[in-house]
């Protein structure tokens, strides 16, 4: 009997000092298999080169490999549903605006995600949102344009990136705001508002800082809170006293309950790429400002934007398209 009871005690204490050992090992540095990075947008446009640049200098600052894979389709929605949809371990992470979540939620019918369905990592730059006139557009300022919509209501014409698009509800909002009356004529998209407003065919048109550089066009506010870097000379809304919604909001999410190691060593992973010369050399030639914020203001900023959403398409009496 004394025997077994030293064997028993004997196998105890050897299983103790293994399962001490096992506990004391090094869990293996994150990631430590390659990472998918879903970009919501074509490839080869300001987006998808963005996120491959940060992907790259992510990779090179950590042991795993950032993979980016396009999945663009419906505005966004395919992408971010695909985030919203995977296993929340770290190995699938999204890249680009948040407008699929903090808009097209709200704006398109059955989309199966909101705002809760992902954390927020950073945010690594905007994409300013901007009211823009021909060069040779007798409005210089925008007082000058609210002063000509006023004088001729039911006459101006303005072009945007379609119905229920943020440029949509961007403007939208200032005209329920001021009592306007105006004709907003959508398009897909940016790209084909400039020749109408070269042509003369149309008054005015919502734009980005970026889409409108180098064309002969002039910007007369860009949206948000405070002047954008890209183009410090052009007031922003919320200085000229107008309803003002955030610009596109741009960085890494992940899929609510992903661990919050792994979320940290995401953040730090975002911010150190952001800092390399490999990544500020590819914003310099896109002349994209980097304007990084953390887990916790970008998921600050995230709600805000929800919250301003929802209540833009209440008050405008939009339906889901």
């Amino acid at each position: 009997m004394r025997c077994i009871l030293r064997a028993a005690l004997a196998a105890a204490v050897a299983w103790a000092a293994w399962y001490g050992t096992a506990a004391a090992q090094p869990v293996a540095p994150y990631p430590d298999r390659p990472v998918q990075v879903v970009v919501s947008w074509q490839a080869g446009g300001v987006v998808d080169t963005i996120g491959r640049a940060l992907a790259q200098a992510m990779s090179d600052l950590s042991e795993g490999r950032f993979v980016v894979v396009n999945r663009d389709g419906a505005s966004g929605i395919v992408g971010a549903q695909a985030v919203a949809s995977a296993r929340p371990d770290g190995l699938t992470i999204g890249f680009g605006p948040i407008t699929p979540i903090t808009t097209a939620a709200h704006t398109v019918r059955n989309v199966p995600f909101d705002v809760e369905s992902f954390e927020y990592v950073c945010r690594v730059f905007e994409n300013v949102l901007a009211v823009v006139v021909a060069e040779g557009s007798p409005h210089r300022t925008m007082p000058d344009l609210v002063a000509t919509i006023r004088a001729r209501p039911d006459t101006m014409t303005y072009g945007h990136f379609g119905t229920n698009s943020l440029g949509h509800l961007s403007f939208a909002n200032i005209v329920r705001g001021l009592s306007l009356r105006v004709t907003d004529v959508p398009f897909r998209g940016e790209t084909p508002i400039y020749p109408e407003l070269l042509s003369g065919r149309l008054d005015f048109g919502m734009g980005t800082v970026g889409g409108a550089r180098g064309k002969p066009v002039r910007l007369l506010a860009v949206f948000g809170d405070e002047r954008s870097v890209a183009a410090p000379d052009v007031p922003s809304t919320r200085e000229l006293g107008l309803p003002t919604l955030q610009p596109v909001l741009a960085g890494i999410t992940v899929p609510r309950g992903t661990p919050a190691a792994v979320t940290a060593r995401l953040d730090e992973l975002c911010r150190k790429g952001t800092e390399e010369a490999s990544f500020r050399a590819v914003m310099g030639r896109l002349g994209e400002p980097i304007l990084y914020s953390g887990r916790e203001a970008f998921t600050a900023q995230a709600r805000r934007d929800n919250a301003e959403k929802v209540e833009v398409v209440r008050s405008l009496g939009l339906t889901p398209q």
